[in-house]
């Protein structure tokens, strides 16, 4: 089924996808998307697929628990807000807090990606959140992570030039950030490390970098090798002597 969004208000455009789900419609193409937002939120079919060819607005695919939504531009800010499952594969940049709170599902990203992307990311059950950027991420990326895997390639940037900026995993206390280059100590949150990775590493990450490379159509062996290091933290209870003695 194709939708054409030219000037449809979000409410119209997301009532005509939902609308399209609930008929039976499992593969949907959305055509002259510019701004609308809410796309694809609370859809909880895993059989669905979205197209989206434009910018979709704020919270693309908030609680979101199934469906796969293909993005061929960028994607505004909160993509993937608190979402359950899924997954997002964008041809562009994201805005900030992409997977904020999310606790499952996938978002991959072929460009780059704003401020606060992963914040309150958490696990729970057989629920892992991912995020793979393919660019580079903005400050305070992992802030308050609390589970899950996040990883930037920084695949455009310079080879001497970090690919996230600062406060890195600041409050951070479960989960694990991979980056592809380097990354130095003042970038860092109080609440982590950084480590060499090791082979169950690479046998986590190796999986993730092949869908993503498939995805984009990229050199997977190429990226691979690296060089990566990671993220993680050192204590469970970052802020625990502020509040107990």
């Amino acid at each position: 089924m194709r939708i054409s969004a030219r000037g449809l208000h979000y409410r119209v455009l997301n009532e005509k996808v939902h609308q399209a789900i609930a008929t039976g419609e499992r593969e949907i193409y959305i055509d002259q998307v510019n701004g609308q937002r809410y796309i694809g939120d609370g859809i909880r079919n895993g059989d669905v697929r979205v197209h989206i060819q434009g910018t979709p607005g704020n919270d693309l695919a908030a609680f979101m628990d199934g469906p796969s939504l293909v993005i061929r531009g960028n994607a505004q800010d909160g993509v993937g807000n608190t979402m359950n499952g899924g997954k997002i594969i964008i041809h562009g940049s994201a805005g900030d807090i992409a997977g904020y709170a999310m606790r499952g599902g996938k978002i991959f990203i072929r460009e780059d990606a704003g401020y606060r992307v992963g914040i309150h990311m958490k696990a729970f059950n057989t629920f892992f959140p991912v995020i793979v950027i393919g660019g580079r991420a903005g400050n305070f990326l992992g802030e308050y992570m609390a589970g899950g895997l996040i990883v930037v390639l920084g695949l455009r940037g310079e080879a001497d030039k970090s690919p996230v900026g600062t406060y890195v995993g600041t409050g951070m206390h479960a989960g694990k950030i991979f980056i592809r280059g380097c990354v130095r100590n003042y970038q860092l949150g109080k609440e982590i490390m950084i480590f060499d990775i090791n082979k169950i590493d690479r046998e986590e990450l190796d999986p993730i970098l092949d869908e993503y490379c498939r995805d984009f159509n990229l050199p997977w062996k190429e990226i691979r090798r690296g060089p990566f290091v990671k993220l993680i933290p050192y204590s469970h209870r970052p802020y625990g002597k502020l509040y107990a003695y």
